[in-house]
């Protein structure tokens, strides 16, 4: 497929095969819905295909996003928007990465779809939507270290009059958060939200530095003082809102985090993986600070039943598996260990792999504590997190788990060793030091 000589391009510079200015803005107002979570992303693509049908861009940005979405029923999707991208006869590069992008993501996992994009981004280093997919690719398929090599190689390319520049200043911000470069991913978030506020990745980015170096008041004054531009209705606000509960509980207030996850976290029974992920991890802290949460975990478990075989992303088996042992149904969480034992047998595909490596250790140990059986090596098992996916402070749950689980002094300070790297002793650590 040839790359036209003169082809339309979106306000973001995508090239497209085809598209009048009505097709192309609505698709550019899709890529802002990417780049700062709007709510209306998808149906800003459903208004870019009800005017040029055969845009093939549209078609694989909305299956790259039902990938990420990560679970089988948005997996199946995306296999679906796959077939319509293929049949629009995509004549662009760009188009053409896109495109790869979600053939690679569904034939052999997430990273390999970041892969694809940053190949094209080698070339054309400026396109925005493409930086934000890649970060979101890595980051779910557990490569920080890749995030943060993509973000410092794309920046130099990049000027502040860009179109998307403040995202992917955004996006480096977080990555350098990751990899432990506290000082400079709080001055990059916060240069970010200087110039859009309104970017709930960049506010997150700069809340996690404030986690990992143990600042709460200052994470509360952060998110609290930004409410208007995060808590617009965008899907990722309710992650914002649970740091901000993690930032009250770490302050005492039990209550506080409650009623955060009744009204921002939790109101409804979403099924969406960060959703469960954020309301498992939240009622766990509380479980292990001996925090009364009534009968919240029971809308949780319930989904986590149905899902006791899924392992599309093993972040979210494990996250669901929090919810089945809350409950004590031992028989869905071996039915969870069992699916992951499946999985890692599957084939060789990321979270396959992920599956062996990581999930089903923890899975197993977890299940152990709840059971009361002998030990596994936990301090291997904390060691080797990561490439779950999810940020440290989202993993942090599991290592906590481990911590309260370790009857040996020795395992339990490698443990605490593997924690201290990035994060600063808290009030948990206090708690169990004086035990």
């Amino acid at each position: 497929m040839a790359e036209l000589t003169v082809a339309p391009t979106d306000r973001f510079g995508l090239r497209h095969a085809r598209g009048g200015p009505a097709s192309l803005g609505h698709f550019a107002r899709a890529t802002e819905g990417v780049l700062a979570y709007r709510a209306d992303m998808m149906t800003a693509l459903d208004d870019a295909l009800a005017e040029e049908p055969d845009l093939p861009a549209a078609h694989a940005l909305r299956g790259l996003s039902l990938l990420l979405g990560a679970r089988r029923e948005t997996v199946a999707m995306a296999r679906d928007c796959l077939a319509q991208a293929e049949a629009a006869r995509a004549e662009t590069a760009d188009e053409v990465a896109l495109i790869r992008a979600l053939q690679a993501g569904l034939c052999r996992g997430l990273t390999a779809a970041a892969e694809v994009l940053e190949a094209h981004l080698a070339q054309r280093p400026t396109l925005s939507l493409l930086v934000k997919l890649a970060t979101g690719l890595r980051f779910t398929g557990g490569d920080s270290d890749g995030m943060l090599a993509a973000t410092a190689r794309l920046l130099p390319a990049w000027a502040p009059d860009m179109p998307g520049y403040s995202h992917v200043l955004g996006c480096h911000a977080f990555a350098l958060e990751e990899a432990g470069v506290f000082a400079e991913a709080e001055a990059q978030g916060r240069r970010a939200l200087a110039l859009h506020a309104d970017d709930p990745w960049a506010i997150h980015a700069v809340a996690h530095v404030m986690e990992m170096t143990q600042r709460p008041a200052e994470g509360i004054a952060l998110i609290e003082g930004l409410r208007p531009y995060w808590q617009t209705g965008n899907p990722f606000a309710r992650h914002v809102s649970w740091h901000l509960a993690l930032f009250r509980l770490e302050q005492g207030d039990a209550a506080a985090a409650l009623a955060l996850y009744d009204h921002e976290i939790r109101p409804d029974r979403s099924e969406d993986n960060r959703d469960l992920a954020n309301a498992t991890a939240l009622l766990w802290r509380l479980r292990q600070a001996g925090v009364g949460v009534g009968d919240r975990w029971a809308e949780l478990a319930a989904i986590a039943r149905c899902r006791r075989e899924e392992t599309t992303l093993v972040f979210a088996s494990l996250h669901r598996l929090l919810a089945l042992l809350a409950v004590e149904d031992q028989a869905a969480a071996h039915a969870t260990v069992m699916a992951l034992v499946t999985a890692a047998q599957s084939g060789t595909t990321e979270q396959a792999w992920v599956a062996a490596a990581v999930g089903l250790p923890l899975a197993r140990a977890l299940v152990a504590m709840a059971d009361g059986a002998a030990a596994l090596p936990l301090d291997r098992i904390a060691a080797g997190l990561a490439p779950m996916g999810g940020s440290h402070a989202q993993r942090d749950v599991f290592v906590r788990s481990l911590l309260l689980a370790c009857d040996d002094p020795a395992m339990a300070d490698r443990i605490l060793a593997v924690r201290r790297r990035l994060k600063r002793d808290d009030d948990f650590v206090t708690r169990l030091v004086q035990k």
